[in-house]
């Protein structure tokens, strides 16, 4: 491992159980926290994250739900349990509107209050309050921190138990300890799950897609430098799995995102193919993996800040 990468590990890696509910109540004093879910046809699960994370009482200021076009009743079922739901068509229209997890993170600045935000995805089947807490545990306790990655046991994947998935170990972890080594101790870089503050979220890039949070961690790096970071561990979290084509899709837009802040002056073709076998044959099909990053949020015309 690269020297800085091990010696922020030593450092700056904690466990959700160094943060107990009292302590962090007393460490809030007046700081606002938003957590927000970015969803996607995530009507079984997301009712009952909305449920808990409202059980932290006055550690969570507000609860809101992005929803990124779906076709269910999200939007009813997040409302229903208790929070603000906004659609990303929705959000500071005048910028327009694009698919993806990046799209409805970034609209997120403009329609929640938190000083700091804690990002849930909404696809969890056994959320406990601890995943909010322990990612708010570095950032109350020490003003330095910008940015707290959760890592946690996926056990129901055929990989390390400590790692990451398969888009993480085949594609993102070699490329960022490739070109990024001193980011190689952060265990999940593709986590879901991390709180950071307005004041830095504001000022960066939000990339396409699924490549958000790899371009939000590498960003926060190159901004704020290594110790700005931190990373908890949260124990185990479950959540739905995609096929195998659609990892490659995941995969494809975290290479176009690293590539474009190592190399923003060689552009890589923006689609994938893929192929599918129909009666009649093999039939490709071509998927869009890259778009140009929003802004930062700051620099938005009719952003509240």
């Amino acid at each position: 491992m690269h020297p800085s990468a091990a010696a922020w590990f030593a450092a700056r890696t904690a466990s959700w159980l160094d943060f107990p509910v009292a302590a962090l109540a007393a460490q809030k004093r007046d700081t606002r926290v938003s957590v927000v879910l970015p969803a996607l046809d995530e009507e079984p699960t997301v009712g009952e994250i909305v449920t808990g994370v409202l059980t932290l009482g006055s550690l969570v200021d507000e609860v809101v739900v992005v929803d990124s076009g779906s076709v269910d009743r999200t939007a009813e079922v997040a409302a229903a349990a208790g929070a603000v739901v906004h659609h990303r068509d929705d959000i500071l229209p005048w910028t327009g509107s694009r698919p993806g997890k990046g799209e409805v993170l970034w609209k997120a600045l403009a329609v929640t209050t938190g000083d700091i935000l804690v990002y849930v995805d909404a696809d969890l089947t056994d959320f406990r309050p601890h995943f909010v807490t322990g990612l708010l545990g570095p950032l109350f306790a020490d003003p330095t921190v910008q940015m707290v990655k959760a890592f946690y046991d996926r056990p129901l994947l055929d990989v390390s138990a400590a790692g990451g998935g398969r888009v993480t170990e085949l594609a993102a972890r070699p490329l960022l300890n490739a070109h990024f080594p001193e980011l190689a101790g952060v265990v999940q870089p593709l986590a879901g799950e991390y709180g950071a503050r307005r004041s830095l979220l504001e000022r960066l890039p939000f990339a396409y897609g699924y490549g958000v949070e790899t371009g939000l961690l590498i960003d926060t790096y190159r901004t704020a430098g290594l110790d700005a970071l931190a990373q908890v561990d949260l124990g185990q979290r479950t959540h739905g799995h995609q096929d195998t084509a659609a990892l490659g899709r995941m995969a494809a837009t975290i290479v176009h995102t690293i590539n474009d802040r190592v190399s923003p002056e060689h552009k890589l073709w923006p689609t994938l193919t893929q192929f599918r076998r129909h009666e009649d044959g093999v039939v490709p099909q071509v998927t869009d993996v890259s778009l140009p990053d929003r802004p930062p949020m700051a620099t938005v015309d009719g952003y509240p800040a």
